[in-house]
């Protein structure tokens, strides 16, 4: 089970500068509903000073602290001294994130950077179009997002990877392609492929699905306020019924493909598909 800091907690409890900002100087968009998490943060700027900060989130505990406390940092900054806030600034002003949730953090940091952007007139690169090619199919991440987040925050795995960006949490398909940009990003010759790992039997594989529902996906939603049970297992097909504060959740889909799908795929197999029952 994840440990978040009591801070984190206030800010996702109690978050600041939550909704729409009406008189809002600029906007800053990113992330997608459909991949699990989006935020749209509100600029008001007068004379190149941030005076106030307002955010809306669609996502988990992390990503609504995580904006809570972006909008903390920035308001009564000058425009300059609030892009050399990182995503590491971010965290830090949290107490710290657990690793798997690093990636709220960063995307934190691209919002700023992309309403900034907008204010000086610049090109913003839309949600479905971002800047660079499309590496991560599952969660719309691209080399560009991918070879950033090594380079700032020293990342040296394709699990690394997937816990700043969410890139390679999905099918698995492009982790060849994220290993080949982490050695890119860092200066270093690419790996050599893996081997192909050895096959699962059913019963082992029934075993590892039960064990990860059990041991960290359930905490991670019970958290929340949510629950899950296995429904059924028929051979890569996983039935799952959700329970709690999931039960009826606009969020449910995203919560059965974003999260449970993705960690048993990321876990277990990649060929992995989950249902809701």
């Amino acid at each position: 089970m994840w440990e978040y800091s009591e801070i984190v907690k206030e800010h996702f409890l109690h978050p600041k500068n939550v909704g729409e900002m009406k008189d809002a100087t600029c906007v800053g968009e990113v992330g997608s509903i459909a991949c699990g998490d989006a935020l749209k943060l509100f600029l008001k700027i007068e004379d190149g000073t941030i005076k106030d900060a307002s955010f809306q989130t669609f996502g988990c505990a992390s990503a609504i602290a995580s904006s809570s406390a972006l909008t903390e940092l920035v308001k009564g900054k000058t425009v300059d001294e609030a892009l050399k806030i990182s995503n590491k600034d971010i965290a830090a002003a949290l107490g710290g994130l657990p690793k798997e949730k690093m990636h709220c953090s960063v995307m934190g940091q691209e919002a700023l950077e992309a309403a900034i952007k907008s204010w000086r007139g610049e090109k913003v690169d839309s949600v479905e179009h971002s800047e660079g090619e499309i590496v991560c199919e599952c969660f719309g991440v691209t080399d560009h997002q991918i070879l950033e987040a090594v380079r700032e925050n020293d990342l040296k795995t394709v699990e690394d990877v997937t816990y700043y960006t969410k890139a390679g949490g999905g099918c698995a398909k492009c982790h060849e392609k994220i290993a080949e940009l982490i050695a890119q990003a860092r200066g270093e010759a690419a790996p050599a492929p893996e081997p192909a790992p050895k096959k699962l039997t059913n019963i082992q594989r029934m075993r590892m699905i039960e064990d990860v529902l059990e041991k960290e996906i359930r905490p991670q939603l019970q958290l929340d306020g949510g629950d899950i049970e296995l429904a059924d297992i028929e051979g890569l097909v996983v039935s799952v019924t959700l329970r709690g504060h999931c039960v009826g959740c606009p969020a449910s889909q995203a919560t059965v493909h974003g999260t449970v799908e993705r960690t048993l795929r990321e876990k277990v197999d990649p060929e992995i598909q989950v249902r809701e029952v």
